[in-house]
């Protein structure tokens, strides 16, 4: 496993970190206080160093950069394989910890990926439904967080996110200012093994979890 090599970085490559500060604080979080009144409850259970598996809710294209300032840390996440075939793009995305995966099938590849941002410490953001859904809930969890944390026996972070889904509605063509909270639970330790009935068993535990934060509303 992941965690017993000595190689395991406790904090992102510094060049990144950098990257994320200047962004986050010229950028994403003047938006997301002024413009989307965001609200964070729970950051205090977030670990400032070493890799995680955090898992959320999926509702809008705003919730990896909403969810990345809420937590302090940068967080890698999967994305399309297409937009990696974009030459600045593709630099810049890498920077911030993206991965490709190809969508709709089983990507070995994008396990291997992400086991290799968590190796280098850090945290590995994945969408427990592996989509948006309408009503920002988790419907149908897939096992795949729940795999990696254990191949990479890192905790999983559950993060629940309130409002997003109202941020673009069907036919706008601008973001609306609406209030967003996000709220961080506890940390849920990795799965005992990799066998299904224990990923389902820890999948099941964030998908609750998450819904029930986000049943707390605003």
């Amino acid at each position: 496993m992941m965690a017993q090599t000595s190689l395991i970085r406790k904090r992102e490559p510094l060049s990144s970190l950098v990257l994320y500060y200047l962004f986050k604080w010229s950028i994403v979080s003047p938006v997301i206080n002024i413009y989307f009144r965001g609200k964070v409850d729970g950051v205090e259970n977030v670990p400032q160093k070493g890799p995680f598996v955090l898992v959320s809710n999926h509702a809008s294209y705003f919730d990896p950069l909403l969810l990345s300032c809420a937590v302090c840390r940068p967080v890698a996440y999967m994305a399309k394989e297409e937009l990696f075939k974009i030459p600045l793009l593709n630099q810049g995305m890498r920077l911030y910890g993206a991965y490709p995966v190809k969508r709709g099938i089983s990507d070995h590849n994008a396990i291997r990926a992400a086991l290799k941002v968590l190796e280098q410490g850090w945290a590995a953001g994945i969408f427990l439904d592996g989509t948006r859904t309408p009503d920002a809930r988790i419907i149908e969890p897939k096992l795949g967080a729940a795999l990696i944390a254990a191949k990479a026996n890192v905790p999983l972070l559950p993060v629940s996110l309130w409002g997003t889904e109202k941020i673009l509605l069907k036919g706008s063509s601008y973001p609306r200012s609406v209030p967003v909270t996000v709220r961080i639970g506890n940390l849920i330790e990795p799965p005992h093994s990799t066998k299904r009935e224990d990923l389902e068993q820890t999948t099941a535990q964030c998908a609750l979890l998450i819904n029930q934060l986000h049943s707390l509303g605003r």
